[in-house]
């Protein structure tokens, strides 16, 4: 979908809620649509106060991204960082996240078979899915790297005894790190 016909769209959207497409809120429509970052509405704040254009205030960055959200415009992750991270998904592939729990980093995938056996799990329940947001949360490989991990753990024992113990570990270099 072309940025004109996803503005139009918006345009639209806002109409129907008795809201007009005012400089702010075009603002960031237009600042939202421009990146391809993973954003929180505190950093997208930060981007348009550092910029040019109308002066936008922190309640109508967090508006506007309420409507943008749910209007089906942008979606939101919850990466665990206590504050919910956005992105534009009008014209684009639906796609995935893997969120690194000790640096933050999002990893966008897709994987048909993923997509596959969720469809047949849901076929199978008579469910019908309207739309999904999959999440793996650990460590990225250069964290992983640096995490001290039990013998068991490293040989990717899969009979579970190591799991709580990796837990634990994981969440002591996590409060490590953060100290």
């Amino acid at each position: 979908m072309k940025h004109d016909a996803i503005r139009k769209s918006f345009e639209r959207f806002l109409r129907g809620r008795e809201l007009k497409l005012t400089p702010q809120r075009r603002r960031v429509f237009e600042r939202a649509f421009a990146t391809h970052e993973h954003f929180s509405a505190e950093e997208f704040y930060a981007w348009l106060r550092a910029e040019p254009g109308p002066k936008v205030s922190r309640a109508t960055v967090y508006r506007t991204l309420g409507l943008l959200l749910e209007g089906g415009f942008i979606q939101s992750l919850d990466a665990g960082r206590g504050e919910l991270i956005y992105e534009h998904v009008v014209g684009h592939r639906h796609h995935d996240h893997m969120v690194c729990l000790a640096c933050g980093k999002i990893e966008e995938f897709h994987d048909e078979r993923i997509e596959a056996l969720q469809h047949e799990a849901c076929a199978k329940k008579g469910f019908q899915i309207v739309s999904h947001a999959h999440r793996l949360v650990g460590y990225c490989r250069g964290c992983a790297r640096k995490l001290p991990l039990e013998d068991e753990a490293a040989r990717g024992d899969d009979t579970g005894a190591g799991t709580s113990a990796t837990s634990a570990q994981a969440e002591a270099a996590l409060e490590d790190q953060r100290d």
